[in-house]
């Protein structure tokens, strides 16, 4: 990544996170004459420029992972200790936000310690500008992933968890738990020698290409849909979130790089070309459907 394209990502990104929270804030509790949601946007990127000050003195990524846990777990928290009016949905938002946040944080902090890096940053981590752009990227991530969480615990006006409640939460598990599913069937693939230069291709990773990203967008709708009868006015931009999950995993830096570095890897292996050709990207049976469409 250019110099010039770096610090634009960093302005855009800085942008967005503050008509995010402008948007949310109006429907917010406030302390001291600033609103709780927009008080943890500017935590959300001040810890990632504080974390990247101190990855760039030593050049490592070793706890970028670490620090986007803490992250949520610090704005939920905030949220929870300023919010005026808690509820049933308050506190099932931050119960399973911090468990996403601690189990994921914890998985990825594992694997970079296990494989003694993360290849995603063997470049950029010696380019100041290209660096702080990663940093601030993950505090927009925060607060767009979390912000429909984080508008509903701060909502001046909550309502009874109900039915909608119930459906976002059963959303929420069933995601939660395909990432798991996904992310501990490949951990324990790759634990093996006899696997070192092979792809998964077993359990879910056989009806999907990116099990644990489909598990990810999943958790997030739940997030949102638990979120919605405490939503009102422009708090609803924060209903964006899993549509940015989407969007960010599928179209800029998650399936995309994933795909190339698998193609350059197995590039001459058949077998992998098979599965390629009869696995979805992402949504498991879709080009079945396509398939029987197009018959039509």
């Amino acid at each position: 990544m250019k110099t010039n394209q770096a610090i634009s990502g960093i302005l855009i990104s800085i942008i967005l996170g503050i008509a995010l929270s402008t948007a949310a804030s109006a429907s917010s509790d406030s302390e001291r004459a600033i609103s709780v949601f927009l008080l943890c946007g500017i935590v959300a990127y001040g810890i990632q420029w504080v974390g990247f000050i101190a990855a760039w003195l030593k050049h490592t990524e070793h706890f970028f992972d670490l620090l986007g846990s803490i992250t949520y777990v610090t704005v939920i928290s905030i949220a929870l200790l300023l919010s005026n009016n808690l509820g049933t949905r308050s506190v099932i938002l931050a119960i399973i936000v911090i468990t996403w946040a601690l189990r994921l944080g914890s998985f990825l902090v594992l694997r970079v310690k296990r494989e003694g890096s993360d290849s995603r940053f063997n470049a950029m981590k010696h380019k100041f500008a290209w660096f702080l752009f990663t940093w601030t990227v993950q505090g927009l991530w925060v607060l767009v992933t979390a912000s429909a969480a984080l508008a509903a615990i701060t909502s001046k006006d909550d309502k009874n968890f109900g039915l909608i409640g119930f459906l976002g939460l059963s959303v929420w598990v069933l995601g939660f738990s395909v990432e798991v599913i996904s992310d501990e069937a490949k951990r324990k693939f790759r634990s093996k020698e006899e696997n070192k230069d092979h792809f998964i291709s077993s359990g879910l990773w056989a009806i999907s290409r990116h099990p644990n990203y489909l598990g990810e967008i999943l958790l997030w709708t739940g997030v949102a849909i638990i979120a919605i009868p405490a939503l009102s006015g422009w708090s609803f931009a924060t209903l964006v979130s899993p549509l940015f999950v989407w969007l960010l995993l599928t179209k800029i830096s998650g399936i995309p790089m994933l795909e190339k570095k698998a193609d350059r890897r197995w590039k001459n292996d058949l077998e992998y070309e098979r599965y390629k050709a009869s696995t979805p990207v992402l949504f498991p049976f879709r080009k079945k459907l396509n398939s029987r469409t197009a018959d039509l």
